[in-house]
């Protein structure tokens, strides 16, 4: 967004912003008032409180398109269907007078329908109503299907988008013009997997389909669309683009042991998982800086430790950075050769492994694969050039059925960037930033999502039993890790020398405030929505310089502002309730 602040008028108790933004389609104007004591809150804070609340906050609009110009949807597609966009109205008559509409035209398309991506994904506890006129000639039709007309919802970035939809159906009448709504909150509703949550509580939405006379069949259909019209609050979806760990691996010799750890302990009975032959060790020959890359390097060789001879080596290394919701990057190029197992992963911090990083700083508690695992990469030599990836939870692991994979021709010879953006709701892996999978399960409960706790990164190659009798070594180069979150939410300047800040953030029930100094005895609080509207309001006890406050459960998703009244004084911060 682009913001221009005009004059601002200013008097002992109030300021006013005219704020002007832009998403770079259409401007939109706003009056931000906030009411201060001004000789106790800098004018540069406030601003800046005002600016945050508005670059992340959701904007209400219309998603809307009457075919003569005026609307805002200019991706609409036909799945086996012709559509016109802009045909001459055929009747103009009864309700519908507009000089053009939209064609639908199924030739007998098995699954023929028409489509829009809105750009964003719809909130649809803010509203849940479509809309749009309609006319089905019956001269256009053929076969006997019922007259209906459907409204479905789905996720684009899926690859199999409609695996998780809702639909409404709703009759028509044939040789009229008339105007059909979808509410998903009242009206009866159809999700495809049963499991889904119903619509009102789901995110994930960005596809609008509309088909008529249903699907799984070969009839014709021609009928004309007009005024579709939906308002709504979009989501704007997090932007992890504030680097907040890295190796760009620049130095020379052994590894930043303050970023990684060489996890080198065998499992009990002396072998690693999954049959593999190899030893992980410490040493240069199997992991080095040079030239500004990391070169992890399985070998053939003779090699003894712990009690155990084995005749490859190579290594495994973790990160001493743990996290929570992020994008990380990882540009590498990969070994090759039958038997060959490079990967780029996370486990969670609280894994009870033997021998692993954060279990020997004390935090392993929970078995794999409770703990939960994301597979950024990984490649077997076997089958060249196709690279994978997974999670491993309670609900689905070893052979998980969670799992995509891509072919890229150069692996083994040039460097690619292979990244995981982990939000709350969903993991997306790409190469080179195009997608390949998408995990996003719509029930998310321990056994389906145990990812809402620190993770680390592991990189390592494995050998297989089956690696080629010829193998010598091979290496997996690393231009550089990077991890990448949203920018600080909840952290504000009141005063010359004070701060507060919201955790955990996004929160579930439970929400803490710390101040840099000591609060009051107790601390008055309002919570407003995105319109303003106060959703919840109290008083709660401090604890020196920590609140809590609770029973948040009930709050929908979305973004709040929570004003606290300390030492008389009204102090504004931001929250995301998941």
């Amino acid at each position: 967004m682009v913001y221009e602040i005009s004059k601002s008028e200013q008097n002992k108790s109030s300021l006013l912003f005219f704020v002007s933004f832009s998403d770079g389609l259409r401007p939109f104007h706003l009056f931000v008032i906030f009411t201060i004591s001004i000789k106790s809150m800098k004018f540069k804070t406030l601003l800046a409180i005002a600016l945050s609340w508005i670059s992340s906050a959701s904007w209400a609009q219309t998603i809307q398109d009457d075919f003569e110009g005026n609307g805002n949807i200019h991706t609409w597609f036909g799945d086996a269907c012709g559509l016109d966009t802009a045909l001459s109205n055929p009747f103009r008559i009864g309700i519908n007078n507009s000089l053009t509409v939209l064609e639908y035209r199924d030739n007998g398309g098995q699954y023929a329908n028409i489509r829009f991506d809105a750009g964003r994904n719809l909130n649809l506890s803010f509203n849940s109503t479509f809309s749009f006129k309609i006319y089905v000639p019956s001269s256009g039709l053929t076969g006997n299907q019922p007259n209906q007309v459907s409204l479905k919802l789905q996720d684009g970035n899926l690859a199999a988008p409609w695996s998780t939809q809702s639909e409404i159906i709703k009759p028509i009448a044939l040789n009229q013009w008339q105007t059909v709504t979808f509410d998903f909150a009242s009206d009866p509703y159809i999700n495809l997997n049963s499991a889904s949550l119903p619509p009102t509580q789901r995110t994930d939405f960005n596809r609008v389909l509309i088909q008529v006379n249903g699907e799984n069949n070969n009839d014709h259909v021609l009928a004309y669309i007009d005024d579709f019209y939906y308002y709504d609050t979009l989501i704007p979806p997090i932007n992890y683009n504030q680097l907040v760990w890295a190796d760009e691996f620049n130095g020379t010799g052994a590894l930043d042991t303050a970023k990684w750890f060489h996890q080198t302990q065998l499992p009990a009975g002396g072998s690693w998982f999954n049959g593999e032959i190899q030893h992980y060790t410490n040493r240069t020959v199997n992991s080095i800086q040079q030239n500004g890359h990391l070169h992890l390097i399985a070998k053939k060789e003779t090699f003894r430790d712990q009690g155990h001879t084995k005749q490859y080596t190579s290594a495994r290394l973790n990160s001493k950075f743990a996290f929570t919701y992020g994008r990380v990057e990882v540009k590498a190029k990969l070994p090759t050769g039958v038997g060959t197992w490079p990967a780029i992963w996370l486990l969670g911090k609280n894994i009870n492994e033997a021998g692993a990083y954060w279990q020997t700083q004390g935090f392993g508690n929970t078995p794999w694969p409770a703990c939960g695992e994301m597979d950024i990469m990984e490649h077997w030599g076997r089958n060249q050039n196709y690279v994978s990836s997974a999670t491993h939870t309670p609900s689905s692991f070893g052979s998980t059925v969670n799992v995509g994979g891509t072919t890229i021709s150069t692996v083994s010879t040039n460097y690619h960037v292979y990244a995981m953006e982990w939000s709350p709701n969903k993991l997306v892996f790409s190469v080179d930033s195009v997608v390949h999978y998408v995990y996003q399960p719509s029930v998310k409960n321990a056994s389906t999502w145990p990812f809402d706790l620190d993770q680390y990164i592991l990189l390592n190659i494995a050998i297989e039993a089956s690696i080629a009798p010829s193998f010598l070594e091979d290496t997996m180069s690393i231009d550089y890790v990077r991890v990448y979150q949203a920018s600080t939410v909840g952290l504000y300047e009141y005063s010359a020398k004070t701060e507060f800040k919201v955790f955990p953030n996004p929160v579930q029930d439970i929400l803490s405030i710390r101040a840099s100094h000591e609060l009051g005895t107790n601390v008055r609080y309002f919570i407003y929505n995105i319109n303003g509207m106060i959703v919840k309001e109290g008083q709660t006890p401090a604890n020196f310089n920590e609140i809590e406050i609770g029973s948040l459960n009930s709050l929908s998703k979305g973004l709040y502002m929570i004003q606290l009244n300390v030492d008389g004084e009204p102090i504004s911060l931001k929250f995301v309730k998941e």
